[in-house]
């Protein structure tokens, strides 16, 4: 099963929230790391209340929807008030 960890980009949906993943990646050529985001949608069957900004973990599940094919995994990593 494959897992997935990035932040929440978007809480407004009922039962969809909206995850953007960040991985780094090396130049083949020039051998210079940077950064693509990529934004995932996941099912949230308990409703539960997602900050933007919290990191969490998703996994991947039988297609859902159109877009939804990853869920939310229990854990979360709470983000840091300013």
């Amino acid at each position: 099963m494959r897992t997935k960890t990035g932040k929440v980009v978007s809480n407004l949906q009922n039962q969809t929230i909206i995850i953007e993943v960040t991985t780094l990646k090396t130049h083949p050529k020039y051998k210079k790391s940077y950064k693509v985001s990529k934004k995932f949608y996941a099912h949230n069957p308990e409703n539960k209340k997602f900050e933007i900004g919290d990191e969490i973990t998703v996994y991947e599940t039988k297609p859902i929807s159109k877009s939804k094919r990853w869920q939310t995994a229990p854990a979360v990593h709470k983000a840091h008030e300013p």
